[in-house]
Protein backbone atom coordinates (compact mmCIF):
# COMPACT_ATOMS: atom_id res chain seq x y z
CA UNK A 1 0.00 0.00 0.00
CA UNK A 2 1.44 3.68 -0.78
CA UNK A 3 1.49 6.26 2.07
CA UNK A 4 -1.46 8.76 1.14
CA UNK A 5 -0.70 12.36 1.10
CA UNK A 6 -0.55 14.23 4.48
CA UNK A 7 -4.48 13.96 5.60
CA UNK A 8 -5.41 14.49 9.13
CA UNK A 9 -9.19 15.93 8.87
CA UNK A 10 -9.77 12.09 6.30
CA UNK A 11 -11.84 9.53 8.03
CA UNK A 12 -9.45 6.95 9.31
CA UNK A 13 -12.62 4.43 8.96
CA UNK A 14 -13.52 4.19 5.15
CA UNK A 15 -13.47 1.42 3.79
CA UNK A 16 -10.90 2.16 1.02
CA UNK A 17 -8.77 4.32 3.43
CA UNK A 18 -5.14 3.79 2.73
CA UNK A 19 -6.29 4.09 -1.36
CA UNK A 20 -4.06 6.67 -2.80
CA UNK A 21 -5.94 8.13 -6.34
CA UNK A 22 -4.35 10.47 -8.76
CA UNK A 23 -7.80 12.01 -10.23
CA UNK A 24 -6.39 13.35 -13.92
CA UNK A 25 -10.13 13.84 -14.95
CA UNK A 26 -12.04 16.78 -15.51
CA UNK A 27 -15.77 17.88 -16.09
CA UNK A 28 -18.42 14.94 -14.96
CA UNK A 29 -17.69 11.03 -15.26
CA UNK A 30 -14.31 11.25 -13.52
CA UNK A 31 -14.73 13.83 -11.16
CA UNK A 32 -18.44 11.90 -10.20
CA UNK A 33 -15.76 8.64 -10.08
CA UNK A 34 -13.30 10.11 -7.83
CA UNK A 35 -15.51 12.15 -5.73
CA UNK A 36 -17.57 8.41 -4.81
CA UNK A 37 -13.82 6.92 -4.18
CA UNK A 38 -13.09 9.53 -2.18
CA UNK A 39 -16.60 9.71 0.03
CA UNK A 40 -15.33 5.93 0.79
CA UNK A 41 -12.23 7.23 2.53
CA UNK A 42 -10.20 7.15 -0.50
CA UNK A 43 -7.07 10.15 -0.99
CA UNK A 44 -8.30 11.87 -3.96
CA UNK A 45 -6.04 13.95 -5.40
CA UNK A 46 -7.21 16.32 -8.26
CA UNK A 47 -4.88 17.13 -11.04
CA UNK A 48 -5.35 20.26 -12.88
CA UNK A 49 -4.71 22.44 -15.29
CA UNK A 50 -3.64 26.52 -14.07
CA UNK A 51 -6.90 27.28 -15.65
CA UNK A 52 -8.83 24.82 -13.22
CA UNK A 53 -11.45 21.84 -14.41
CA UNK A 54 -13.59 23.99 -16.60
CA UNK A 55 -16.70 23.63 -15.13
CA UNK A 56 -15.59 25.81 -12.21
CA UNK A 57 -16.92 28.47 -14.69
CA UNK A 58 -20.14 26.60 -15.66
CA UNK A 59 -22.23 29.01 -14.37
CA UNK A 60 -25.07 29.78 -13.76
CA UNK A 61 -26.28 28.77 -10.88
CA UNK A 62 -23.59 29.54 -8.74
CA UNK A 63 -22.31 29.64 -5.11
CA UNK A 64 -20.48 32.78 -4.96
CA UNK A 65 -18.36 32.80 -7.20
CA UNK A 66 -18.16 28.50 -8.35
CA UNK A 67 -20.18 26.73 -10.27
CA UNK A 68 -22.93 23.88 -8.28
CA UNK A 69 -21.97 22.11 -10.77
CA UNK A 70 -18.11 21.78 -10.04
CA UNK A 71 -19.21 21.62 -6.09
CA UNK A 72 -21.51 18.86 -7.23
CA UNK A 73 -19.02 16.32 -7.72
CA UNK A 74 -15.80 16.98 -6.09
CA UNK A 75 -15.92 17.18 -2.40
CA UNK A 76 -13.49 14.98 -0.68
CA UNK A 77 -10.29 16.03 -3.17
CA UNK A 78 -7.15 18.23 -2.74
CA UNK A 79 -6.60 20.30 -5.77
CA UNK A 80 -3.08 20.22 -7.04
CA UNK A 81 -2.25 22.56 -10.54
CA UNK A 82 0.08 21.38 -12.74
CA UNK A 83 1.38 22.64 -16.17
CA UNK A 84 2.09 19.49 -18.02
CA UNK A 85 4.96 21.16 -20.37
CA UNK A 86 6.70 22.27 -17.79
CA UNK A 87 9.63 20.12 -16.62
CA UNK A 88 8.81 20.05 -12.96
CA UNK A 89 5.28 19.98 -12.65
CA UNK A 90 5.41 17.11 -14.85
CA UNK A 91 7.97 15.45 -12.97
CA UNK A 92 5.35 15.82 -10.12
CA UNK A 93 2.65 14.03 -11.75
CA UNK A 94 5.06 11.21 -12.76
CA UNK A 95 5.73 10.79 -9.21
CA UNK A 96 2.11 11.34 -8.12
CA UNK A 97 1.09 8.47 -10.60
CA UNK A 98 4.17 6.03 -9.39
CA UNK A 99 3.24 6.08 -5.70
CA UNK A 100 -0.45 5.63 -6.41
CA UNK A 101 -3.03 3.23 -6.33
CA UNK A 102 -5.50 4.01 -8.71
CA UNK A 103 -4.91 6.93 -11.72
CA UNK A 104 -8.59 7.40 -13.35
CA UNK A 105 -7.98 9.56 -16.68
CA UNK A 106 -10.96 11.02 -19.15
CA UNK A 107 -8.45 12.63 -21.69
CA UNK A 108 -8.48 12.11 -25.21
CA UNK A 109 -7.19 8.46 -25.64
CA UNK A 110 -3.59 8.78 -26.75
CA UNK A 111 -3.41 11.87 -25.68
CA UNK A 112 -1.55 11.26 -22.29
CA UNK A 113 1.09 9.63 -23.86
CA UNK A 114 3.24 12.36 -24.86
CA UNK A 115 3.41 12.94 -21.35
CA UNK A 116 4.15 9.56 -19.81
CA UNK A 117 0.58 9.43 -18.40
CA UNK A 118 -0.78 6.70 -20.54
CA UNK A 119 -1.51 3.16 -18.61
CA UNK A 120 1.92 2.03 -20.35
CA UNK A 121 4.05 4.44 -19.26
CA UNK A 122 2.73 4.61 -15.64
CA UNK A 123 2.69 0.52 -15.91
CA UNK A 124 6.47 0.92 -16.18
CA UNK A 125 7.09 3.16 -13.03
CA UNK A 126 4.12 1.65 -10.91
CA UNK A 127 3.31 -2.58 -11.62
CA UNK A 128 0.51 -2.38 -9.62
CA UNK A 129 -1.41 0.54 -10.48
CA UNK A 130 -5.27 -0.01 -12.01
CA UNK A 131 -5.60 2.30 -14.26
CA UNK A 132 -8.91 3.96 -15.53
CA UNK A 133 -9.82 5.37 -18.19
CA UNK A 134 -13.16 7.18 -19.44
CA UNK A 135 -13.49 7.91 -22.97
CA UNK A 136 -16.64 8.69 -25.21
CA UNK A 137 -16.06 5.61 -27.97
CA UNK A 138 -13.63 3.44 -26.80
CA UNK A 139 -9.78 3.52 -27.65
CA UNK A 140 -9.96 2.19 -31.11
CA UNK A 141 -11.89 2.90 -33.84
CA UNK A 142 -13.85 5.61 -31.81
CA UNK A 143 -11.00 7.34 -30.52
CA UNK A 144 -10.94 10.10 -32.61
CA UNK A 145 -14.30 11.19 -31.93
CA UNK A 146 -15.23 13.82 -29.05
CA UNK A 147 -17.22 12.00 -26.18
CA UNK A 148 -20.30 14.42 -24.81
CA UNK A 149 -22.91 12.53 -23.13
CA UNK A 150 -25.29 14.14 -25.49
CA UNK A 151 -23.92 13.32 -28.49
CA UNK A 152 -23.90 9.71 -26.62
CA UNK A 153 -27.50 10.38 -26.29
CA UNK A 154 -28.18 10.70 -29.89
CA UNK A 155 -25.50 8.00 -30.68
CA UNK A 156 -27.26 5.43 -28.58
CA UNK A 157 -30.20 5.24 -29.52
CA UNK A 158 -31.50 7.04 -25.99
CA UNK A 159 -33.22 10.20 -27.34
CA UNK A 160 -35.10 7.74 -29.93
CA UNK A 161 -37.00 6.79 -26.59
CA UNK A 162 -38.01 10.29 -24.86
CA UNK A 163 -40.15 12.17 -25.62
CA UNK A 164 -44.04 12.42 -27.03
CA UNK A 165 -44.93 9.61 -29.70
CA UNK A 166 -45.36 12.61 -32.35
CA UNK A 167 -42.97 15.08 -31.25
CA UNK A 168 -39.11 15.04 -31.69
CA UNK A 169 -37.00 13.14 -30.03
CA UNK A 170 -35.60 14.96 -26.82
CA UNK A 171 -32.39 14.47 -24.31
CA UNK A 172 -32.33 13.01 -20.77
CA UNK A 173 -32.44 16.33 -18.20
CA UNK A 174 -29.38 14.84 -17.14
CA UNK A 175 -26.24 13.69 -18.27
CA UNK A 176 -27.15 10.42 -17.39
CA UNK A 177 -24.94 8.66 -19.27
CA UNK A 178 -21.58 10.44 -18.07
CA UNK A 179 -22.78 9.20 -14.37
CA UNK A 180 -23.52 5.70 -15.49
CA UNK A 181 -19.93 5.61 -16.76
CA UNK A 182 -18.88 6.95 -13.70
CA UNK A 183 -20.28 4.54 -12.04
CA UNK A 184 -19.34 1.78 -14.11
CA UNK A 185 -15.81 3.21 -13.57
CA UNK A 186 -16.07 2.82 -9.66
CA UNK A 187 -17.49 -0.47 -10.27
CA UNK A 188 -14.38 -2.00 -12.26
CA UNK A 189 -11.94 0.27 -10.32
CA UNK A 190 -13.02 -2.05 -6.96
CA UNK A 191 -13.07 -4.97 -8.75
CA UNK A 192 -9.82 -4.22 -10.13
CA UNK A 193 -8.16 -3.38 -6.55
CA UNK A 194 -9.75 -6.84 -5.60
CA UNK A 195 -7.79 -8.22 -8.00
CA UNK A 196 -4.65 -6.75 -7.16
CA UNK A 197 -4.94 -7.57 -3.32
CA UNK A 198 -5.57 -11.37 -4.47
CA UNK A 199 -2.29 -11.40 -7.06
CA UNK A 200 -0.23 -8.08 -6.68
CA UNK A 201 -0.93 -7.05 -10.09
CA UNK A 202 -2.40 -3.80 -11.67
CA UNK A 203 -4.52 -3.46 -14.99
CA UNK A 204 -6.43 -1.04 -17.20
CA UNK A 205 -10.02 -0.35 -16.79
CA UNK A 206 -11.54 0.59 -19.74
CA UNK A 207 -14.89 2.22 -19.59
CA UNK A 208 -16.84 4.32 -22.69
CA UNK A 209 -19.87 5.96 -22.45
CA UNK A 210 -21.52 4.17 -25.61
CA UNK A 211 -21.03 1.05 -23.97
CA UNK A 212 -22.15 2.31 -21.01
CA UNK A 213 -25.05 3.70 -22.23
CA UNK A 214 -25.73 0.34 -24.41
CA UNK A 215 -25.83 -1.71 -21.60
CA UNK A 216 -27.74 0.69 -19.21
CA UNK A 217 -30.73 1.06 -21.58
CA UNK A 218 -30.97 -2.61 -20.31
CA UNK A 219 -34.22 -3.78 -21.50
CA UNK A 220 -34.88 -1.33 -24.39
CA UNK A 221 -31.41 -2.95 -25.47
CA UNK A 222 -32.60 -6.57 -24.88
CA UNK A 223 -35.61 -5.98 -27.15
CA UNK A 224 -33.17 -5.56 -29.92
CA UNK A 225 -30.50 -7.94 -29.16
CA UNK A 226 -32.81 -11.06 -28.07
CA UNK A 227 -34.96 -9.80 -30.30
CA UNK A 228 -35.08 -8.08 -32.96
CA UNK A 229 -37.36 -5.41 -32.25
CA UNK A 230 -36.12 -1.36 -32.26
CA UNK A 231 -38.18 0.18 -29.66
CA UNK A 232 -39.37 3.45 -30.01
CA UNK A 233 -40.67 6.56 -28.60
CA UNK A 234 -43.59 6.27 -26.39
CA UNK A 235 -43.74 8.97 -24.55
CA UNK A 236 -44.35 8.15 -20.79
CA UNK A 237 -45.95 4.92 -21.52
CA UNK A 238 -44.14 1.85 -21.07
CA UNK A 239 -44.44 -0.70 -23.71
CA UNK A 240 -44.74 -3.65 -21.53
CA UNK A 241 -46.60 -2.92 -18.50
CA UNK A 242 -50.39 -0.57 -17.79
CA UNK A 243 -50.65 1.37 -16.06
CA UNK A 244 -47.19 2.67 -15.70
CA UNK A 245 -47.32 6.41 -16.40
CA UNK A 246 -48.48 9.43 -15.02
CA UNK A 247 -52.37 9.94 -14.79
CA UNK A 248 -54.57 12.66 -14.32
CA UNK A 249 -56.01 13.25 -11.06
CA UNK A 250 -58.41 16.24 -9.48
CA UNK A 251 -55.27 18.74 -9.47
CA UNK A 252 -52.27 17.27 -11.44
CA UNK A 253 -50.82 14.17 -12.79
CA UNK A 254 -49.71 11.34 -10.48
CA UNK A 255 -47.38 8.49 -11.37
CA UNK A 256 -49.34 4.98 -10.99
CA UNK A 257 -47.15 1.46 -11.50
CA UNK A 258 -49.03 -0.72 -10.52
CA UNK A 259 -47.21 -3.51 -12.28
CA UNK A 260 -48.59 -6.92 -11.11
CA UNK A 261 -52.05 -8.56 -11.17
CA UNK A 262 -52.37 -8.22 -7.44
CA UNK A 263 -51.14 -4.95 -7.38
CA UNK A 264 -53.70 -3.89 -10.06
CA UNK A 265 -56.56 -5.15 -8.34
CA UNK A 266 -55.60 -3.21 -5.19
CA UNK A 267 -55.89 -0.17 -7.25
CA UNK A 268 -59.59 -1.05 -8.67
CA UNK A 269 -60.24 -1.71 -4.92
CA UNK A 270 -59.17 1.63 -3.35
CA UNK A 271 -60.42 3.30 -6.68
CA UNK A 272 -63.74 2.02 -6.16
CA UNK A 273 -64.13 -0.54 -9.15
CA UNK A 274 -63.48 -3.68 -7.74
CA UNK A 275 -65.28 -5.58 -10.70
CA UNK A 276 -62.62 -3.59 -13.01
CA UNK A 277 -60.16 -6.28 -12.22
CA UNK A 278 -62.17 -8.94 -13.13
CA UNK A 279 -63.25 -7.96 -16.28
CA UNK A 280 -61.14 -10.49 -18.99
CA UNK A 281 -59.76 -7.45 -20.58
CA UNK A 282 -57.76 -6.23 -17.60
CA UNK A 283 -57.14 -9.90 -15.53
CA UNK A 284 -53.43 -10.31 -16.13
CA UNK A 285 -50.52 -7.44 -17.23
CA UNK A 286 -50.54 -8.92 -21.28
CA UNK A 287 -54.26 -7.55 -21.09
CA UNK A 288 -54.14 -4.66 -19.71
CA UNK A 289 -51.40 -3.44 -21.47
CA UNK A 290 -53.25 -4.88 -24.98
CA UNK A 291 -56.46 -2.94 -24.19
CA UNK A 292 -54.69 0.11 -22.27
CA UNK A 293 -57.08 2.69 -24.40
CA UNK A 294 -59.95 1.11 -22.67
CA UNK A 295 -58.70 0.91 -19.37
CA UNK A 296 -57.18 4.33 -18.65
CA UNK A 297 -60.47 6.38 -19.12
CA UNK A 298 -62.29 3.94 -16.48
CA UNK A 299 -59.01 4.86 -14.00
CA UNK A 300 -58.68 8.28 -14.77
CA UNK A 301 -62.32 8.82 -14.26
CA UNK A 302 -61.90 7.73 -10.44
CA UNK A 303 -58.51 9.11 -10.05
CA UNK A 304 -60.32 12.99 -11.13
CA UNK A 305 -62.25 12.93 -7.77
CA UNK A 306 -59.29 13.50 -5.54
CA UNK A 307 -56.01 15.51 -6.08
CA UNK A 308 -52.59 13.84 -6.14
CA UNK A 309 -51.20 14.15 -2.74
CA UNK A 310 -54.45 12.87 -1.38
CA UNK A 311 -54.42 9.95 -3.70
CA UNK A 312 -50.85 9.13 -3.15
CA UNK A 313 -51.39 8.69 0.83
CA UNK A 314 -54.06 6.82 0.20
CA UNK A 315 -53.07 4.46 -2.57
CA UNK A 316 -49.38 3.81 -0.70
CA UNK A 317 -51.34 2.58 2.42
CA UNK A 318 -52.80 0.33 0.11
CA UNK A 319 -49.98 -1.10 -1.51
CA UNK A 320 -50.42 0.41 -4.87
CA UNK A 321 -46.89 2.14 -6.03
CA UNK A 322 -47.19 5.69 -7.42
CA UNK A 323 -45.71 8.52 -7.00
CA UNK A 324 -46.07 12.66 -7.21
CA UNK A 325 -44.69 14.51 -9.82
CA UNK A 326 -42.41 16.45 -8.26
CA UNK A 327 -39.54 19.84 -9.09
CA UNK A 328 -36.02 18.75 -7.69
CA UNK A 329 -36.74 21.14 -4.53
CA UNK A 330 -40.17 18.67 -4.14
CA UNK A 331 -38.05 15.75 -4.32
CA UNK A 332 -35.36 16.74 -1.70
CA UNK A 333 -38.35 17.24 0.61
CA UNK A 334 -40.04 13.78 0.28
CA UNK A 335 -36.68 12.65 1.14
CA UNK A 336 -36.46 14.52 3.91
CA UNK A 337 -40.43 13.08 4.78
CA UNK A 338 -38.63 9.71 4.45
CA UNK A 339 -36.24 10.96 6.98
CA UNK A 340 -33.35 9.88 4.34
CA UNK A 341 -31.34 13.10 5.40
CA UNK A 342 -30.41 13.75 1.67
CA UNK A 343 -28.43 17.35 2.54
CA UNK A 344 -24.47 17.50 4.08
CA UNK A 345 -22.27 19.65 5.13
CA UNK A 346 -19.03 18.51 3.38
CA UNK A 347 -15.92 20.58 5.03
CA UNK A 348 -16.13 22.73 8.71
CA UNK A 349 -16.67 26.22 9.51
CA UNK A 350 -16.71 28.85 7.34
CA UNK A 351 -15.60 26.13 4.01
CA UNK A 352 -18.54 23.75 4.70
CA UNK A 353 -20.61 23.78 1.27
CA UNK A 354 -24.37 21.71 1.32
CA UNK A 355 -24.04 18.52 -1.21
CA UNK A 356 -26.69 15.65 -1.57
CA UNK A 357 -25.56 12.63 0.66
CA UNK A 358 -23.80 9.59 -1.06
CA UNK A 359 -26.47 7.23 -1.81
CA UNK A 360 -24.95 4.03 0.24
CA UNK A 361 -25.12 3.74 3.82
CA UNK A 362 -22.49 1.32 5.69
CA UNK A 363 -23.15 -0.12 9.30
CA UNK A 364 -19.37 -0.05 9.95
CA UNK A 365 -17.50 2.29 8.10
CA UNK A 366 -20.20 5.22 7.44
CA UNK A 367 -19.38 8.13 4.50
CA UNK A 368 -17.21 10.60 5.88
CA UNK A 369 -17.77 14.46 4.30
CA UNK A 370 -14.31 15.93 5.57
CA UNK A 371 -13.29 17.62 2.92
CA UNK A 372 -15.03 20.51 0.50
CA UNK A 373 -14.38 21.02 -2.77
CA UNK A 374 -11.12 22.28 -3.15
CA UNK A 375 -10.25 25.78 -4.78
CA UNK A 376 -7.82 25.79 -7.56
CA UNK A 377 -4.07 24.59 -6.13
CA UNK A 378 -5.35 25.02 -3.24
CA UNK A 379 -3.12 21.82 -1.92
CA UNK A 380 -0.18 22.45 -4.69
CA UNK A 381 2.60 23.38 -1.92
CA UNK A 382 1.29 20.29 0.60
CA UNK A 383 1.42 18.09 -2.25
CA UNK A 384 4.41 19.46 -4.33
CA UNK A 385 6.51 18.98 -0.88
CA UNK A 386 5.25 15.69 -0.26
CA UNK A 387 6.21 14.81 -3.79
CA UNK A 388 9.69 15.28 -3.75
CA UNK A 389 10.22 13.99 -0.19
CA UNK A 390 11.67 10.06 -0.44
CA UNK A 391 11.08 7.34 1.49
CA UNK A 392 7.10 8.34 1.65
CA UNK A 393 6.03 6.26 -0.91
CA UNK A 394 7.19 2.70 0.61
CA UNK A 395 4.61 -0.42 -0.38
CA UNK A 396 4.22 -2.84 2.72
Amino acid sequence: MVDSAPSGERGANGPLSGVLVADLSRVLAGPYATMLLADLGAEVVKVESPQGDETRGWTPPARGDVSTYYLGVNRGKRSIALDLGEETDLAAAHELTRRADVVIENFKPGGLAKYGLDYDSVRARNAGVVYASISGFGQDAGAHVPGYDLMVQAISGLMSLTGDPDGPPYRAGISVFDLMAGNHAVIGILAALRHRDATGQGQHVDVNLLSSALAGMANHSSAYVAGGIVPYRMGNAHPSVFPYEPLPTADRDLIVTAANDRQFRRLCETLGIPEVADDPRFVHNADRTANRDDLRPLLVERLATRGADEWFDTLVEAGVPCAPINTIDGGFAMARRFELDPVVESGHGERAVPTTRNPIGFSATPVHYDLPPPELDEHGAQLRGWLTTPGEDDRD
